[in-house]
């Protein structure tokens, strides 16, 4: 309310209070000129007591007329009652846009505290719809005088406050979603227990999710994961198909996500494990043209270069009979060179130096079977100054084991 509109109020109430003095004044005369009439009827009042009457000895009234004094000394008490409230009213008001101003910074503080207030829009609007539709319509005149006096007590400024701090909590509702990815990342960097747990999550928020990428090659990687720390056979090809469905189903859902088509590449290699011979060359296919699709979508991906190198490298080693039946049943046998995979691995180091520890020992087979022997030694004794934290790096420190002495490390 603007302070122009406070004063109003207060005139305004000021003036109802004048009227109803002016009424009693006039009451007053009408009372004087009644004494005169009857002597033995008189009016007293005390500043504790309030108003009463008292009869002394003298000519009596009738009951109608006495009725209609007691109800007049009535309104002379509210009316003085009125006037003490428009007074302390008058003294309050200069206050009262500091009052308001402060229990709204409170009920905005709570809100942003309370999770209970962090809720999405559609959620916010629905729930204020159904508050106002249970209101019942026949309200007593007090909770509408209380309503009423609270929302005129607001200032212009005050009400938009409150709208920017309701458009703040709209704009910035809790994601559910996002709040589910963070976890899922961190229970993928955690033991073995931790990865069963997060394909569990994932599993049973798919109804809610299974329609976001973000969300399907997250599942996909679980899947992965989970698949390297089962101890049986049929566990691992069990999640490893399982897993390549829902990568491609992540693929199929958005075609632009770099992780969905890396995730789905891995899932392929994966399988290669567990399928025929046909299949597995036709997954190494697959593989290489979702690893490229990953690359053009990220090219600042280390894991998708290393994922390359590997796949070339694994080409470049292939015997004659592979390529053959390879041309047989594709066409075209796959080509790659280990200097093609040299240049993945060397990639790697430049976006992400150190980046794993089986990079380096695989830096290193590329140099040995190169020649450059003094090279391979440096990516050897680079491997062994890290630390073996993961599955993968324990199967970098197997490979350590018999290459570091044929190369004199």
């Amino acid at each position: 309310m603007a302070q122009a509109d406070s004063k109003m109020l207060v005139l305004g109430a000021l003036a109802g209070v004048a009227g109803i003095s002016l009424a009693v004044v006039c009451y007053q005369g009408f009372k004087s000129r009644r004494r005169a009439s009857f002597p033995g009827y008189y009016h007293s009042r005390t500043s504790e007591q309030g108003s009463g009457l008292m009869l002394v000895d003298g000519p009596g009234l009738s009951g109608g007329q006495a009725e209609v004094l007691q109800r007049l000394e009535s309104l002379i008490q509210c009316v003085s009652e009125l006037k003490d409230e428009m007074k302390a009213l008058k003294n309050a008001l200069p206050t009262l846009p500091d009052q308001v101003r402060e229990e709204l910074r409170g009920r905005d503080h709570a809100r942003r505290v309370s999770p209970l207030f962090r809720t999405t829009p559609t959620r916010r609007k629905r729930a204020a719809g159904s508050i106002a539709g249970s209101r019942p319509e026949g309200r007593s005149s007090e909770e509408a005088e209380s309503e009423g006096g609270y929302m005129t007590a607001l200032t212009d400024s005050e009400e938009e406050e409150l709208s920017d701090a309701e458009r703040r909590d709209e704009e910035q509702p809790v994601d559910k979603l996002c709040v589910l990815l963070e976890r899922i990342d961190c229970l993928h960097q955690g033991s073995e227990s931790e990865k069963r747990e997060s394909l569990s999550i994932l599993l049973e928020q798919r109804e809610e999710f299974g329609q976001n990428s973000s969300f399907l090659w997250r599942l996909t990687r679980a899947y992965c994961d989970v698949h390297d720390v089962s101890g049986t056979l049929e566990e691992k090809k069990t999640h490893a198909e399982t897993g390549k469905k829902v990568g491609e189903e992540a693929v199929s859902l958005n075609p632009t996500c770099a992780e969905s088509h890396q995730w789905y590449a891995i899932m392929c290699g994966i399988m290669a494990e567990y399928d025929t011979v046909q299949n597995k060359i036709k997954n190494g296919y697959i593989f290489k043209d979702h690893l490229d699709k990953a690359i053009e979508l990220k090219p600042q991906d280390p894991m998708s270069y290393y994922l390359l190198g590997r796949w070339c490298y694994a080409v470049a080693q292939l015997s004659w009979i592979e390529r053959k039946v390879a041309a047989t049943l594709f066409g075209e046998p796959p080509s790659a060179t280990v200097e093609d995979a040299l240049k993945n691995f060397l990639k790697v180091e430049e976006i992400h130096p150190a980046y794993s520890k089986l990079n380096y020992v695989f830096l290193a087979k590329c140099y040995k079977d190169l020649g450059q022997r003094e090279e391979a030694r440096k990516m050897c004794e680079a491997a062994c100054s890290m630390d073996a934290v993961s599955k993968e790096d324990e199967e970098a420190q197997r490979e350590l084991n018999s290459l570091c002495p044929a190369l004199g490390v």
